[in-house]
């Protein structure tokens, strides 16, 4: 085998093994749920919104952070669909994250109804394996 073919053939198994190893995701506790203290689903609220992140079966830990059984909050606002499960959870105005490790925040929201969803993020802002995802809760802003 050449030189060459041998470099190929090494760099594919890293490239493979790199992928493999971020696919399989960093694992959630079993039983572990992520939910909104508040709002409740159904409430009219104002703006400023002041909003409440629960987790129960891990615990909170600041993005960069490696500890066992953790994540930390993002907040899709007005998703209608969830970001791909195997990269990282993109950061814009309709994903928020929490990467400090807090657990509340207020926002500012226009008059009219809104989507909420939690998605707990590892040390990397990737979602756990299996996902701790929220139930999806709607409020209507006055």
């Amino acid at each position: 085998m050449t030189t060459k073919r041998f470099s190929l053939l090494v760099g594919a198994a890293w490239c493979l093994l790199a992928a493999l190893t971020t696919w399989a995701g960093t694992p959630a506790r079993e039983g572990a749920k992520v939910y909104f203290i508040s709002p409740a689903g159904g409430e009219t609220v104002t703006s400023p919104v002041t909003i409440r992140f629960g987790l129960s079966g891990m615990g909170v830990a600041p993005a960069g952070i490696d500890k066992a059984h953790s994540g930390h909050h993002h907040l899709l606002v007005n998703v209608d669909e969830l970001p791909p499960l195997d990269q990282p959870i993109p950061k814009d105005e309709h994903h928020r994250h929490f990467g400090g490790g807090q657990t509340e925040t207020k926002i500012e929201l226009t008059p009219g109804k809104h989507t909420l969803q939690l998605l707990l993020g590892d040390k990397n802002h990737m979602p756990h394996k299996p996902a701790l995802i929220s139930e999806k809760i709607t409020i209507e802003v006055k």
